[in-house]
């Protein structure tokens, strides 16, 4: 299978490429350095205009976006909100724009998403037909989600709400592993909230299954099937490593250095659900967090 893949040298792109090179396919990875692509075929691209690199996912079976600067990265100043959006949907116009070149050809077309489109729901179970929340982040994930459907005419679409991605070489645990170690972690304010994770293996096989699988269609929530209070989450981390988890971030000193940041991507919650996948017959590998954090620690 011939694979063009947007953000292929990142946290989750790298695995997913890898794994795909693995089974024989043909993977291109779209990058602004594709000299430092580590796996697959680096093709240049600017995440905006077209060029040489469309033909590459105008003849692909599957394309795959996973291109966007993190969320999580710094304070959301009003140019770095612009940033956050411009990144994603730039790239995504950019790539429905390339297939457009081939508008007859069969193939699919996977975006990532993120669960951040429910905004902070207290305990109320989401799965993915809970509508959207509030706050910068849910209009963030629903402008891209629709720039992303524009593909609908072009391709089998299929949208994946990522929860917290866990792996210990990046994302969120790689941020905590140094105070957890040093026996300085615990929760997140009150640590009441839901924290919806997904192991990063089970993460990459659910992309492949929805290349693989042709019913697989919309919206898909990349979380494991029991979700955690952050409390829980903090415990679990603390057995892992066998330290203690007792010392808590405080809300207040979370706002003063990350304002909005701190409100909608630390302190709120989602208690998502991944009923879509299940019901379609994926099963997640990893589902229990104490096995999870185990394997990866």
């Amino acid at each position: 299978m011939k694979i063009a893949i947007a953000g292929g040298s990142g946290f989750i792109g790298e695995p997913l490429v890898r794994r795909l090179l693995a089974r024989g396919d043909d993977v291109a990875v779209l990058s602004r350095n594709p000299a430092k692509v580590r796996a697959g075929r680096g093709v240049a691209w600017d995440g905006k205009t077209q060029g040489g690199w469309a033909d590459e996912v105008a003849t692909a079976d599957a394309v795959i976006n996973l291109a966007g600067e993190n969320i999580a990265d710094g304070r959301w100043t009003d140019e770095r909100k612009r940033r956050l959006v411009a990144s994603r949907l730039d790239a995504t116009r950019a790539l429905v724009e390339a297939l457009r070149r081939a508008p007859q050809r069969s193939r699919v077309y996977v975006n990532a998403s993120a669960i951040g489109f429910y905004g902070d729901r207290g305990d109320e179970e989401l799965d993915e037909r809970a509508s959207r929340g509030d706050g910068f982040l849910a209009q963030l994930v629903e402008q891209w989600e629709a720039a992303a459907r524009e593909a609908e005419p072009l391709a089998r679409v299929v949208l994946v709400r990522f929860g917290v991605v866990l792996a210990p070489d990046g994302g969120a645990l790689q941020k905590l592993l140094i105070p957890f170690k040093l026996g300085a972690g615990g929760p997140i304010g009150s640590g009441n909230q839901w924290m919806s994770w997904v192991d990063r293996d089970d993460a990459v096989r659910l992309i492949v299954w929805a290349v693989d699988t042709p019913v697989a269609r919309g919206v898909y929530n990349a979380t494991a099937s029991e979700p955690v209070r952050n409390r829980d989450f903090a415990r679990a981390l603390g057995r892992a490593l066998h330290r203690p988890a007792l010392v808590p971030t405080p809300a207040f000193a979370l706002r003063l250095a990350f304002g909005q940041m701190a409100d909608e991507a630390l302190l709120a919650g989602q208690r998502v659900l991944p009923a879509h996948a299940l019901r379609e017959g994926f099963a997640f590998e990893h589902a229990s967090l104490d096995a999870a954090l185990a394997r990866m620690l």
